[in-house]
């Protein structure tokens, strides 16, 4: 009987879980190494969501900690530096927090959930340390820690925070190491509900008075998903260091690399399914590093080692918020609709990017700064990635890899279709128009819906894949008619008819087939259609229900225009 497999480590943010409970881990320890030559004050890490930031906060947290036993890091990369871990190793006291809960509908319950995640990490380090039984603090400093146990933060979070770190130091006689996990989260949540401005401001004072002239501080390390500016939050750190997707430092230790996936995979004897993963989660470059989405490599793979025929998903649209994009691309211009249609297109954009960003920035009413503004939020949180920096600050953008692209071609385009359905009254226009075979409305306003929607360009996939898009817009606009029965790819007569519409009041059914015109080949492909309706009979599927008018639509579309053809047919 062979060695047991070690489980796959979803979701799992502990670094001692993970190398004490039997899980595959995917050694980044390296990343310790790197931190302490460069040797900055505060360290500043964004990378998307589901790349790897919280355990690998977790994972230098337990390099640093007191405490820590060495087995866990034993067999690691970092354990072959022999110098650096008899320096570091388990030498420092640390204060880890994780801003990712930090939210409410208003910046009292925002502020509330923040004391309570200060609190929690007070509480782990009473009890880890001894602080409130410790002849090294004095009855006042005990009282405090206390308080702030019963989260009364009388002098404020910032004041509370920065004298934690002043009784650690005091206590274990080292300086204190900061790591904060997901800075930007409250900012983000604060932007959706309202109260940024308040919120800012409480960041801005909390990272300040604990990051800046703290003699108690060793380092910091932050994470997040959008590097807000300097003069936002940041404002008067000296020794403050980004490292963001488009920097060579550190590239390969948040995502996997390809040598990591096929190391997986030959692990889990899956290499057979290397290119599909390898089309659907590779292609984001960090720095000059081409790397996968961990939470989709292993969510793939536990559904592979249940069934090696698996089909791949989409699992990162899941887990991550488009409500940034969303917004932004709520008041797209045409010229972002037309960018946005060669991305899906397999095309590459060049856009300059903002290194920084405010929130504020997000809703500019300059459509410029938003349009700036879209491209570097989709750049920075994974929806592009860069291929290639420019002269003159420019970068050349494109798609990821497949499971992104489908993100844009069911999310984004879906959101510009969600616009054209709020227009009720052009929609009633559009299902009058079908049931009563004016094809010449039918046209008319069928152009004008596609005209608000992300198209399709000629390089997009195969013709039946586009057919499909022009198929399921229509079908969408007519599914908002209450009155009649709608049925797509329904079979009828000797075939399937695209769509199939039953209106038992009127005793009226329309037929609609739906033709790619290739190179705007209108004519012939609306005559190819009505000939297809013809020819397999879908009209016996109306007869059979006794409908006194069958309407016939031939439909022929490219890019942004359709022709539509008409017949009527009797029994």
């Amino acid at each position: 009987m062979g060695e047991k497999l070690k489980k796959l480590p979803m979701g799992i943010d502990s670094f001692a879980r993970l190398r004490t409970a039997g899980y595959y881990y995917v050694d980044k320890t390296g990343m310790i190494r790197e931190l302490l030559e460069d040797s900055c004050k505060v360290n500043l890490f964004t990378r998307p969501r589901r790349f790897g930031k919280s355990l690998n906060v977790d994972m230098l947290k337990t390099f640093f900690e007191i405490g820590t036993e060495p087995e866990l890091f034993e067999g690691l990369t970092i354990w072959t530096c022999e110098d650096i871990c008899d320096e570091y190793f388990a030498k420092y006291p640390v204060i880890s927090l994780t801003l990712k809960d930090v939210e409410g509908e208003d910046h009292e319950m925002a502020y509330q959930a923040l004391c309570s995640s200060v609190g929690i990490e007070v509480r782990r380090l009473c009890v880890k340390y001894g602080l409130l039984d410790s002849d090294l603090l004095l009855d006042t400093d005990k009282i405090f820690l206390k308080e702030v146990l019963a989260e009364r933060y009388e002098r404020g979070i910032a004041v509370c925070l920065r004298r934690l770190f002043e009784l650690l130091a005091q206590v274990c006689g080292r300086q204190v190491i900061l790591f904060v996990d997901e800075y930007d989260v409250p900012l983000d949540k604060a932007r959706q509900n309202g109260y940024y401005d308040q919120m800012l401001g409480t960041i801005r004072n909390l990272l300040s008075t604990v990051l800046k002239s703290n003699s108690s501080l060793e380092f910091a390390v932050l994470t997040g998903c959008l590097r807000i500016a300097k003069e936002s939050i940041f404002t008067g750190l000296n020794n403050f260091v980004v490292n963001s997707v488009s920097d060579e430092e550190y590239s390969a230790y948040f995502g996997f690399t390809d040598a990591e996936v096929q190391q997986m995979l030959a692990y889990y004897g899956l290499t057979e399914r290397c290119e599909v993963i390898k089309e659907w989660y590779d292609g984001y470059r960090f720095g000059g590093t081409s790397v996968y989405c961990p939470w989709d490599v292993l969510n793939y793979l536990r559904k592979l080692r249940r069934n090696r025929d698996a089909k791949p998903e989409a699992f990162w649209v899941n887990s991550s918020s488009n409500v940034i994009i969303q917004n932004i691309l709520a008041g797209a211009s045409e010229t972002t609709k037309e960018l946005l249609e060669a991305l899906i297109s397999g095309e590459t954009i060049d856009k300059r990017l903002m290194p920084e960003l405010t929130y504020k920035e997000l809703d500019d009413p300059n459509p410029e700064v938003r349009e700036t503004c879209l491209w570097s939020v989709m750049h920075a949180t994974g929806y592009l990635t860069e291929v290639e920096r420019l002269e003159g600050g420019m970068s050349r953008l494109i798609i990821p890899n497949r499971e992104v692209w489908y993100i844009y071609d069911e999310k984004i385009r879906g959101w510009f279709q969600d616009k054209v359905r709020s227009d009720t009254e052009r929609l009633n226009r559009l299902c009058r128009a079908v049931k009563s075979g004016d094809a010449e409305k039918v046209q008319a306003i069928f152009n004008d819906c596609m005209s608000d929607c992300i198209s399709i360009r000629d390089t997009y996939s195969r013709k039946e894949m586009k057919e499909n898009f022009y198929h399921g817009m229509l079908l969408g606009i007519l599914q908002s008619e209450s009155s009649w029965a709608v049925k797509f790819n329904q079979e009828a007569g000797i075939g399937y008819g695209d769509i199939l519409l039953t209106s038992p009041k009127d005793r009226v059914g329309c037929i609609i087939e739906v033709k790619y015109a290739e190179q705007g080949t209108f004519e012939s492909s609306c005559r190819e259609a009505l000939l297809q309706i013809e020819r397999n009979r879908y009209a016996d599927y109306f007869m059979q229900k006794g409908m006194k008018e069958i309407h016939a639509f031939g439909i022929a579309c490219y890019k942004k225009e359709c022709q539509v053809l008409y017949k009527k047919i009797t029994g």
